[in-house]
């Protein structure tokens, strides 16, 4: 059974977060908040993490994983950003989007894209996830909590709880996060190309 962590939306509280973050340290596979949409995250190192979460969100080989960053610095480590990109992603961040970018040697090849060698990455503008992060002290990889055959994702924590309690290690509750998900822009190229609309602006990307 999945432990479930309620968590106040502005003051998390530090032991319930260290009590997360020792799972996901663990090899543990969490749902948790985010500004945009539930997620399922693990550690960059689990593997089998990884792919826990293809199983339960049925995805295949060509998924874009995305790592969850804490700030600029941190997702600098893990893609690379000439000029242009790092002034555009710097300005929209933290925030509701997911950048498509070409990823560095120190992301798992296993979560690159297979042909075009890019991973997704954004910085979530979420007290809980922020808190969660800069305990981790690492991204988290994640991938956003949409199950197979539904239309519309869960906003409740104690329906993850439900639905998800015998494949997920921990469900973290900090209230509703809407059902809207981030804006992805695919900047693999030499201009960036919006691939979905969502929640952050999409004007200054297009």
């Amino acid at each position: 059974m999945a432990r479930y962590f309620d968590m106040h939306p502005q003051n998390p509280a530090p032991r319930a977060v260290g009590q997360v973050v020792d799972l996901v340290r663990g090899d543990g596979l969490v749902a948790y908040p985010t500004d945009s949409l539930y997620a399922l995250g693990c550690r960059l190192g689990n593997a089998d993490g990884v792919e826990r979460i293809r199983r339960i969100r049925n995805l295949d080989d060509s998924h874009h994983f995305t790592l969850v960053c804490s700030d600029f610095g941190q997702l600098g480590q893990f893609v690379q950003v000439n000029n242009a990109r790092f002034r555009a992603v710097r300005a929209a961040t933290p925030g509701s989007y997911t950048f498509i970018l070409p990823a560095t040697k120190e992301v798992p090849r296993r979560l690159r894209h297979p042909r075009k060698r890019t991973v997704g990455v954004r910085i979530p503008d979420h007290v809980v996830t922020q808190a969660l992060l800069a305990a981790l002290g690492e991204p988290l990889v994640s991938s956003s909590l949409l199950l197979p055959g539904d239309e519309e994702p869960m906003t409740q924590g104690w329906e993850i709880k439900e639905r998800l309690d015998h494949v997920v290690d921990a469900v973290v509750d900090a209230g509703d996060c809407g059902t809207t998900p981030t804006t992805v822009v695919d900047w693999s190229d030499d201009e960036p190309v919006v691939l979905r609309r969502g929640a952050g602006d999409p004007s200054r990307f297009e």
